[in-house]
C-alpha cells in the first residue's frame, strides 16, 4: 500500500467547560520528525503523542498542535503569621483601629493571601482527541498515496509500451545501421579485409544496440509495480529503483538516433523524472 508523507487530520471535543482541539499536519522528510505545540505540554501527553505517532508512521515531518481549555480552580490560603504580625503592627498605631479592618483592606497585602490556580486537565480526553486526529491523518495519507500510486502506474504503463516498441524494432534498427555503415565504407573504395571490416562494424553497431537497456527497464518497471502494491511500500526503495530506471532511460535516449524512436526514449525519461518528484512524498 502506497502512503503519502503529506496529510492532514483533526478532531475536537467540546462541552460546557472543556474545549479540546487537535490538528496534525505532515510533509515529506527523510526521517520521522515530530514537533508539538504548545511546547509545554504535560510530559505524559507528550510521551504518548510521540510514541503513538512513531508506531504509526515511518517518515515525515509531523506537526501536532493542541488548543486546550479546561476549568480552573482557585485555592486560597491565609498566612496567619503574616496576618497576626500585620494586626499587631496596626494595633500599635493610635490612628488606626484594627477591628475596623475588612478583607478588602488586606487582600492586596503581600504575603498574607495566597492564591493557587489548578487546571483540571483530563488527559484521557486529550489522548482520545489526538488518537482520532492521528487516525484521520493516516486515512488522508493513504488517500494521497493512492493518487500517487495511480499516477505511477500510468507512467509505468507508458514506459512499458515504449519499451515494447523499441524491443520490437531493435533488430531492424541494428541491421539498418550495419548496412548503412558497410555501404558508406564500400563507397570509399578502400582495400580492407572484408572479415575484419565486418567485425569492426558489428562491434560499432553493438554500441547502439538497446536490447540490454530495454530488458533492464522492464525489470525495474516490474520492481516498481511490485513495491507499489506491496503491504509495506518503501519510499526509499522506490527512489532507488527510479534512480536505476533513470540511468537506463538516459542511456537509451543517447543510443537511439532516429527521431521517432529517440522521442519514445525521451518520453520514458521524462516519465521517470516526474515519478522521482512524486516519490519524495512516499513514506
Amino acid at each position: 500500500m502506497t502512503k503519502s508523507m503529506t496529510g492532514f487530520g483533526s478532531s475536537s471535543y467540546l462541552d460546557k467547560k472543556v474545549e479540546i482541539y487537535c490538528e496534525i499536519k505532515t510533509v515529506n522528510h527523510r526521517f520521522l520528525e515530530i514537533s508539538t505545540k504548545p511546547n509545554d505540554l504535560n510530559s505524559e501527553l507528550d510521551v504518548y503523542v510521540r510514541d503513538l505517532a512513531s508506531k504509526k508512521m515511518q517518515r515525515g515531518s509531523v506537526d501536532v498542535r493542541f488548543k486546550l481549555k479546561f476549568p480552573i480552580e482557585n485555592k486560597y490560603t491565609v498566612n496567619r503569621a503574616s496576618l497576626n504580625n500585620l494586626l499587631k503592627t496596626i494595633k500599635d498605631i493610635k490612628d488606626i483601629k484594627s477591628e475596623n479592618l475588612s478583607f478588602k483592606d488586606i487582600k492586596d497585602m503581600p504575603g498574607i493571601i495566597g492564591v493557587e490556580q489548578k487546571t483540571n486537565i483530563k488527559l484521557s480526553l486529550v489522548k482520545k482527541v489526538f488518537t482520532e486526529s492521528l487516525n484521520n491523518l493516516l486515512d488522508d495519507r493513504i488517500i494521497e498515496g493512492s493518487k500517487i500510486e495511480k499516477l505511477f502506474l500510468k507512467k509505468i504503463n507508458l514506459i512499458e509500451k515504449n519499451a515494447l516498441k523499441l524491443s520490437t524494432v531493435n533488430r531492424k534498427l541494428v541491421k539498418k545501421r550495419y548496412d548503412n555503415l558497410i555501404n558508406k565504407i564500400a563507397k570509399l573504395s578502400l582495400s580492407l579485409d572484408k572479415s575484419r571490416l565486418e567485425q569492426e562494424v558489428a562491434l560499432l553497431v553493438l554500441k547502439h544496440d538497446v536490447a540490454e537497456e530495454v530488458e533492464r527497464i522492464n525489470f525495474h518497471s516490474n520492481s516498481l509495480k511490485e513495491e507499489l502494491t506491496s503491504k509495506k511500500t518503501s519510499g526509499k526503495k522506490i527512489d532507488f529503483v527510479l534512480q536505476e530506471l533513470f540511468r537506463e532511460t538516459s542511456t537509451l535516449s543517447v543510443k537511439l538516433d532516429e527521431p521517432s524512436y529517440k522521442e519514445l526514449a525521451l518520453d520514458m525519461k521524462l516519465s521517470v523524472e516526474e515519478m522521482r518528484e512524486q516519490a519524495q512524498n512516499i513514506e
